[in-house]
C-alpha cells in the first residue's frame, strides 16, 4: 500500500513510531502562547477558562478524526489543500492553501521575534543582539524541516519530553511553595467567557497535522485514532495544567501577560529562567510541526513532484523560513498583523473544511478505509461543530471593528 501511494504523491512516506507521532502533536499545539493563558483568563477565572479548553479540545478531536477518514479514503497520500482541491474544486484547494500559509507564515515570524528576544535576554550580556538570537533558533528550525519527516518525528519526541519534565518542575515547586491557594481557582465570573472561548478555539486547532500523521502511519493506519485522542488528551492536561498553577499562585489579580514572569517573581530566578527555556523549546517544535506541514502542502498543492530532489527541497525550504526571518526584523507590522488576522480565519476554515471534507470523500473517496468515524459523525455534532467555529468568526469581526463591550 506505502508504493501505491508514494507512486501517486511526491511526498513520500515515512515511518513514524507512535511517541513520534504522539509528540508531533504535542509539539505543535503546545507553542509559547499557552504562556499566556492564564492571563487571558484573569477576568473570567480558571473554571470557565477550563471548560472552554475541554469544549473545544473535544470539537477539535472529532475534527481530526473527519480528516484521518478523509485521508485514508483517498489515494495519493495528499495534504489538506489536496484533499480540498480533490473533493471541494480548485477554490477550495486555494482557501485552504492560503489559510495554512497565512497561520503558518504569522506563527512563524512571532516565533522568529520570541526567540530572539529569550535568546537576548539570556546571553544580552555577552553582546548577543535579537536578530542573532533568531539566527540561532533559526538553524536548528530550518535543518530539521529540511531533513523530512522523520528527523521531524524525532525531534518533536525529545524536545517534547524536556518540555513535560520542565512544566512538571515548575508545577511541583508551585504546590509546595507557601503562597499557593487552591482557592484561587474556584473564582469564576462567567460573564467574560466569551472572548476566553473564542481563544480556546485556536489552541487547539491541530486538524492541518493529520495529513502528516497518516503520511506516518501508513503501514500502522488503525492505531492513528487512537493516537490522535490521546495526544489531544495529553495536550489539553499540559495547556489547562499551566494556567492553574499559575493562579493557584498569584491568583487572578495579579497576573503577568507572560507566564514566566509570575512564576520567576513568585518562585524565584530560577524560575523565570526554566520557564522561559520552556517557551523556547515550545517555540522549537511549534515552528517543527507548522513549518512542516506548510513545507508538504506547498510540495502539494503546487505540485512539485517527488521530495526527494534535493534542489526542490531547498528552495521550498527558503519560501517557508526566510520570509518569516526577515519580516520579523522589517518593520512591516501591518503586513504581519494581516498575516494573524487572516490566520484566525485560516483557524475558523480549520473546523468547518474537515466536516465537507469528510462527507465528499464518504462519497466520492477511492478507496476503503481502514478507519472511519462513528455516532461524532452525525449531521447534528457536525452543524454544532459549524456553529463554534463560524460563532468564532464572527467575533473576530465584531473585535476588528470594535463592536464589542469594553469589559471584553
Amino acid at each position: 500500500m506505502t508504493e501505491k501511494f508514494e507512486a501517486e504523491s511526491g511526498l513520500k512516506a515515512h515511518a513514524l513510531g507512535s511517541l513520534e507521532s504522539l509528540a508531533i502533536i504535542i509539539g505543535t499545539n503546545i507553542g509559547a502562547g499557552v504562556l499566556s493563558m492564564a492571563f487571558a483568563a484573569r477576568k473570567v477565572g480558571y473554571i470557565p477558562l477550563l471548560a472552554c479548553l475541554a469544549l473545544t479540545c473535544l470539537f477539535c478531536i472529532i475534527t481530526m478524526l473527519y480528516v484521518a477518514e478523509a485521508c485514508l479514503r483517498t489515494r495519493g497520500n495528499k495534504q489538506l489543500s489536496g484533499l480540498s482541491r480533490r473533493y471541494l474544486g480548485p477554490l477550495g484547494g486555494w482557501l485552504i492553501f492560503i489559510a495554512i500559509a497565512a497561520n503558518g507564515y504569522g506563527a512563524l515570524v512571532a516565533y522568529m521575534t520570541g526567540s530572539g528576544n529569550i535568546m537576548s535576554d539570556f546571553f544580552g550580556q555577552y553582546g548577543l543582539s535579537r536578530e542573532m538570537g533568531s539566527l540561532i533558533f533559526f538553524v536548528p528550525s530550518a535543518l530539521v524541516l529540511y531533513l523530512g519527516l522523520k528527523a521531524l518525528g524525532v525531534g518533536e519526541k525529545f524536545i517534547s519530553a524536556g518540555m513535560v519534565a520542565i512544566v512538571c518542575l515548575l508545577i511541583g515547586a508551585t504546590l509546595i511553595h507557601d503562597d499557593t491557594r487552591i482557592a484561587n481557582l474556584w473564582q469564576s465570573q462567567w460573564q467574560y467567557v466569551v472572548p476566553v472561548f473564542n481563544l480556546a478555539v485556536f489552541v487547539f486547532g491541530a486538524q492541518f497535522l493529520v495529513p502528516e500523521l497518516v503520511r506516518g502511519n501508513l503501514t500502522t493506519p488503525r492505531r492513528l485514532p487512537r493516537l490522535i485522542v490521546i495526544g489531544m488528551l495529553l495536550t489539553f492536561v499540559l495547556v489547562a495544567a499551566i494556567p492553574a498553577s499559575v493562579i493557584a499562585l498569584v491568583g487572578t489579580e495579579n497576573l503577568s501577560e507572560v507566564a514566566t514572569l509570575s512564576w520567576g517573581k513568585s518562585l524565584g530566578s530560577w524560575a523565570y529562567y526554566v520557564a522561559n527555556t520552556f517557551a523556547l523549546l515550545a517555540m522549537l517544535t511549534s515552528y517543527w510541526g507548522l513549518g512542516g506541514s506548510l513545507f508538504s502542502n506547498i510540495f502539494d498543492h503546487f505540485r512539485l513532484g517527488s521530495d526527494d530532489n534535493r534542489r526542490r527541497r531547498l528552495a521550498v525550504l527558503a519560501v517557508v523560513s526566510v520570509p518569516p526571518f526577515l519580516l520579523a526584523y522589517s518593520g512591516l507590522a501591518n503586513f504581519v498583523d494581516a498575516l494573524y488576522f487572516a490566520g484566525t480565519f485560516g483557524g475558523v476554515l480549520m473546523g468547518i473544511i474537515p466536516i465537507l471534507l469528510l462527507n465528499a470523500a464518504r462519497r466520492r473517496g477511492d478507496r476503503t478505509p481502514e478507519f472511519s468515524c462513528g455516532w461524532y459523525a452525525h449531521p447534528l455534532v457536525q452543524g454544532a461543530i459549524v456553529l463554534m467555529f463560524a460563532a468564532s468568526g464572527v467575533y473576530a469581526i465584531a473585535s476588528l471593528l470594535g463592536l464589542l463591550p469594553s469589559s471584553w
